[in-house]
């Protein structure tokens, strides 16, 4: 479940909720078929995320809960808890975070990879950047400075300083 949210960024309910047919393995989206706004959306997934999925579906009926506990059973709503807890002792992680983390931790990793802010809102459900440009925007390469840096020709500037330095 874990590995699925920083696969795709989406919420714990959302997870819960997936059905094998909510995968398409052909075009590699996953359908969130009702998200906190109560729109649907689809995610883009990696390569990675659809090898993971293509293994957790093969030979499922499209009806069956796509992820559920190792007893085979579907999630409960606080079920994310104590696996979250113990990952947290056991990674020394202080203070201890929670499963919305794993959430941040997708966003975070797109934006300092240098997906456009609207993108990212978009994968997240968000209906515009503002979340994103509050939590997120920081990470962000400068694209500004990038390009300056980039283009700026060299125009010979030669600058003469009266202050000398005390040590080389």
């Amino acid at each position: 479940m874990q590995t699925m949210s920083l696969l795709s960024g989406a919420r714990w309910g959302e997870l819960r909720a997936l059905r094998i047919g909510d995968f398409d393995s052909r075009s590699g989206y996953l359908l969130i078929a009702e998200s906190k706004n109560g729109k649907s959306r689809r995610i883009p997934l990696t390569d990675e995320g659809q090898a993971a999925l293509d293994s957790m579906t093969a030979g499922r009926d499209p009806g069956d809960v796509l992820l559920t506990r190792a007893d085979v059973q579907p999630w409960g709503v606080q079920d994310q808890k104590r696996p979250i807890a113990e990952a947290c002792i056991a990674a020394r992680i202080t203070p201890p975070i929670g499963f919305h983390a794993l959430r941040h931790t997708y966003a975070s990793l797109l934006t300092q990879h240098g997906t456009p802010l609207a993108v990212v809102a978009e994968a997240l459900g968000h209906s515009d950047t503002r979340m994103v440009d509050r939590h997120y925007a920081h990470l962000a390469p400068s694209h500004v400075a990038d390009a300056i840096r980039a283009n700026l020709p060299t125009i010979g500037a030669h600058v003469e300083s009266k202050v000398r330095r005390l040590r080389q």
